[in-house]
Formats: structure tokens, sequence, C-alpha cells
């Protein structure tokens, strides 16, 4: 593996894998530790999908003014801090605001820690390289999952700075990693074609579908199911390791089908099993759905950036790419806000998950419509 995949693969790992999924196995034990409400503490998950939000509009603007590399390590250094100022809970808007920044350095490290790692990559290669790159989603899933339970006994406070101290230290084996040569990233802009205009709301559904597992899967086993904070943690190693393998998969499919197809495809079967925890909460259910929607996390990412590469040529598929990520960061945005002001009237997890499937059962029918044109 060459020095900045590695970099990038880093990036991914603090920046989402971490900064952004370590909370949810953290959600039961802040809540049992009498830090916050049930009802605050989605409202705090939900804080770091706006911070991403921030980020993912905000990232290529300030990489247009100082050097990218040097806007990477602040951003990884920041998601770091997040951890560590987050073991002192002195009031919801501390612990709001700690949130919201991981949440924006997770959103610039997604706009441009896997471009520039993938800019020092021969052509031929770049398809292996970036799903290397996005597997660090997962292994930060399954790094949180597995720590979580293994260190919430040394207390909530230690288990929040030990975090931290991982963050620190990938951040210290990316430091040096990232390409050098390459220019400042253009703010970013909206592609000149509307046609698009389908698919960004397509991929933003998808985000919105995706934040009932991201944000209250453990907190369902372990809470709504009266499973405890281990087993739900062991639920969410599994959510990891199918967002581990699904870049590579997702991709090695549309080798062989296409993008678009491989994309509707994903689109009907994740939508059945974002609902199956819904209506099933047996072992072999929760795993499947755990699987393949840990899966389509990242794999969608790839799949999208594929897609973008099929429908727009030249200079415009970057700005395209922004723009996309832009709508997946609105869409897990405001749906987190809404499944969190959900949760708190109903208190329902089943709820959620068929609203959730609903958002993506619209992305297929939008895309649907789109192909048959």
């Amino acid at each position: 593996m060459s020095r900045p995949i590695l970099a990038g693969l880093c990036a991914c790992l603090v920046g989402l894998g971490l900064a952004r999924f370590a909370y949810t196995p953290l959600i039961p034990a802040v809540i049992g530790a009498g830090w916050f409400t049930p009802a605050d503490a989605a409202y705090l998950g939900a804080a770091n999908f706006a911070g991403y939000l921030l980020g993912a509009v905000g990232g290529r603007s300030l990489a247009a003014r100082l050097p990218i590399v040097a806007v990477l390590r602040l951003m990884m250094l920041l998601a770091a801090a997040s951890f560590v100022a987050s073991a002192w809970p002195l009031s919801f808007l501390w612990f709001f605001l700690w949130r919201f920044v991981a949440g924006i350095a997770g959103g610039a490290l997604m706009v441009l820690g896997p471009t520039l790692a993938l800019s020092a990559t021969p052509a031929e290669r770049r398809g292996l390289a970036g799903g290397i790159v996005f597997t660090g989603v997962g292994l930060g899933i399954v790094a949180s999952g597995t720590l979580v339970p293994l260190l919430i006994d040394s207390g909530l406070r230690e288990t929040w700075i030990a975090l931290g101290l991982l963050c620190f230290v990938l951040t210290l084996a990316a430091w040096s990693g990232w390409p050098t040569s390459s220019a400042p990233a253009p703010p970013s802009e909206a592609p000149a074609s509307r046609g698009l205009i389908p698919f960004y709301v397509e991929y933003g559904l998808s985000a919105v579908a995706l934040v009932p597992h991201m944000v209250f899967l453990v907190d369902f086993i372990a809470r709504g199911l009266d499973q405890g904070l281990a087993i739900g943690g062991r639920y969410w190693v599994v959510f990891g390791i199918g967002a581990a393998l699904g870049p590579v998969l997702a991709g090695m499919i549309a080798d062989r089908i296409g993008f678009g197809r491989a994309l509707r495809l994903s689109f009907v079967v994740v939508t059945v099993l974002i609902a199956l925890p819904a209506f099933v909460s047996s072992d072999a259910a929760l795993i499947v759905s755990c699987l393949v929607v840990g899966a389509f996390v990242p794999g969608v990412a790839g799949l999208a950036l594929g897609r973008v590469h099929e429908l727009v040529a030249g200079p415009a598929r970057a700005r395209a790419w922004s723009v996309c990520t832009v709508a997946f960061a609105i869409g897990q945005a405001s749906g987190a806000y809404a499944f969190s002001f959900l949760y708190a009237l109903y208190g329902s997890h089943a709820l959620l998950f068929l609203l959730g499937a609903a958002a993506l059962a619209t992305a297929f029918l939008i895309d649907l419509i789109r192909s048959v044109r």
C-alpha cells in the first residue's frame, strides 16, 4: 500500500469511521451514566451530521485558501481533540459544540482526503485504491464497536480519551504520507447540467435512509431489545465489517453490470434490510441487516462516484462529486434531526427504520423513472 493511500485510509478512518460513527455505540453508555437524556443524546448525534454538512460545503473553499495538506492535518487533529473534549460533559452546549466540530472535520476529510490520496495513483489502479481508502470507514466502525465495550468498564471519560488518542496516532501515521505536489482544491461549484438534479436527490435520500442504522442501531439493540451495550457493540462490529467490505464488493458488481444498474439493485436490496429490524429482531435478521446496510454506507459513495463518471465528462466531474457530497450531508443532517425529533416524540425505533426504508424506496423510484426516459 502506497503512503498516499494509507494517508487517505487514515483520514476516512478518523473523520468518518471514528469521529462520526464511534458515538453510536457510546449512546447507551452516555444515557446510562446520566450525562444526557435519550432525546438529548439523539440530538447530539444529529449535531455531528450538521457539522458534516458544513465541512462538506466549506472544505474545498478552505483548501483553496490554505495548503490542502495543512487543511487535512488540521481536520484530523480537530477530530482527535473533539474526543478528548467530550470526556468532560460540562453542558449540553459544550458537548454539542464538539460533536459539531467532529462533523466538520469528517465532512472536510471526505471531500478532500480521498481525492488527494488518489491523485498520486495511476488511473488503472484507482478503482482498487479508492476501495482501500473508503475501507477506512468500516475499519473505524469495527474499531469503535470493539473498543467501546472493552474500554467502558474503565469509565466513560476514559473511553472518550482513549478514542481521541487513537485518532491522534492515526493522524501521525498519515502526517507525511500526503502528496505535496497537488495544487490547492478549487472552490466547489454547481455543475451546469440540470439533468443531474434527480441524481443528487437520490443520493441525498440514500443518506436519509441510513440514519436509523448509523445513529440508533446500537441503542435499539442495547435498550430497545434490552440486550445491553456489549451485545449492541457486537452488532456494531458486524455493521463495520460490512462497511469494510462494501466499497470493494460494490465496485466488483459495478464492473460487471454498470454503476447505474448496481445502484438500483442496491436500492432494492437495502430498502428491505433497513426495514427488517422493524418486523424481525432475531439474531440472523439483525446480522444480515447490519452487514448489508453497513456495506451500503461507504459502498453507495463508490457507486455514486462511478455513476458521476458515467453521467459527466471532463472537469465537471469534480464539481459534480462536490455537489453529491453536499447532497449526502444535507440528507444526513436533515434526516438525523427529523428522526431525533420523531424518536423524542414517539420513542419508537421501528418507526425510524420504516421511514428510512421509505426514503430509499423513493430514491429507487426516482432513479427508475429517470432511467426509462
